[in-house]
């Protein structure tokens, strides 16, 4: 079943069972996908849809952060929830391992042998990786394989 099938599935499971805090983060990501497809003309694949979650996760992740540093716990477990609402829907994560191994296998493909060549290499990677891994730390690690 399509992502976005998924989603509007679980919209009216929440309105059913008259869960509202999940119904409206549902339809928050519905929102969402529905504004960038409305920008872009076009309509979005899983993949698509994953980048829009992702998004959506960086941004309350950030949220916390700054919540934390203001003292507001109310806030701060109202976005971890959120979160964790919104990670359901990604695929299950890489383990390190398949992290490392992804990145081995591009940098192999690509050719890379200096940090020059870390779009390539990174190119490729999220590719296989979207909404699997956390891009930023990836980064770090292709990074570090290229700059040593």
């Amino acid at each position: 079943m399509p992502l976005k099938e998924r989603i509007t599935d679980d919209m009216k499971a929440a309105m059913r069972s008259g869960e509202k805090e999940r119904l409206g983060l549902i339809r928050m990501i519905t929102a969402a996908i529905k504004q960038r497809e409305v920008d872009e003309r076009i309509s979005l694949d899983d993949s698509q849809v994953l980048g829009v979650l992702e998004k959506m996760i960086k941004q309350r992740k950030e949220s916390v952060v700054q919540f934390q540093a203001g003292n507001r716990q109310d806030l701060v477990d109202k976005e971890a929830a959120e979160i964790a609402l919104l990670q359901g829907y990604l695929p299950a994560a890489l383990s390190e391992a398949e992290i490392d191994a992804l990145i081995a296998e591009a940098i192999a493909a690509t050719g890379a042998a200096s940090i020059k060549d870390m779009g390539k290499v990174m190119g490729l990677v999220k590719g296989k990786a979207a909404g699997r891994a956390d891009m930023a730390a990836v980064g770090a690690k292709i990074k570090a394989k290229l700059g040593a």
